[in-house]
This record gives C-alpha cells, structure tokens and sequence, in this order.
C-alpha cells in the first residue's frame, strides 16, 4: 500500500525555521516525482516544491523560492522540506505528493 506521512509541523514566529518529513512507504521515492502542496486557510491547494528523479533537480514557488528547501533521503525513504524565514503568510496546512496521492497533511502556523 503507498502511504505518504507528514511530520515536522508546528506554530514558529516570523523568522522561524521548520522542517518537515515525509515519510514513504509502498514505493521508492527516488523513482517518483515528489512535490509539497499547502492550503492556507479559506484558500484553495498551491504548488510549493517539487523534487524530480535521478539527479533530483529542484523547483520551487515564486513564494518560497529562496527560503524553502527540498530534499529527500533514499536510504530513509524520506522527503524533507526545509522552511527558512517564515512568513505568516506561509500558514496552511503542508502536504507530501506523489502523483494524486497526498498524506494526511500537517499544520504550520506562523504567528507572533
């Protein structure tokens, strides 16, 4: 059974810093596209990151780009997302994504 899990997430001031997890399992996600999405309250889904197979070249949101980074380990099946410099805008709910498979999503809460 593929099965993504979130973990990591939190309530940080502005400025702050976050890492979230993603752990996978059913599939090997260095063989997968992998993406972060986020929904912020009242909001629809928006495209954060994604992590591409092989080399594993990197994308990221105009929003984020610069602040935010994606990583993954192989040998831990693992995606990861680095948050620098929160914002509170960047509050919402993150969620790990393979194909139209999501988790179960994870709370961030940036807030002073």
């Amino acid at each position: 059974e593929v099965q993504l899990v979130e973990s990591g997430g939190g309530l940080v001031q502005p400025g702050g810093s976050l890492r979230l997890s993603c752990a996978a399992s059913g599939f090997t996600i260095s063989s997968a596209i992998m993406n972060w999405v986020r929904q912020a309250p009242g909001k629809g889904l928006e495209w954060v990151s994604r992590i591409h197979v092989g080399g594993g070249a990197t994308s990221y949101a105009d929003s984020v780009k610069g602040r935010f980074t994606i990583s993954r380990d192989n040998a831990k099946n693992t995606l990861y997302l680095q948050m620098n410099s929160l914002k509170i805008e960047d509050t919402a709910v993150y969620y790990c994504q393979v194909g139209a498979l999501r988790g179960q999503g994870i709370q961030v809460t940036v807030s002073s």
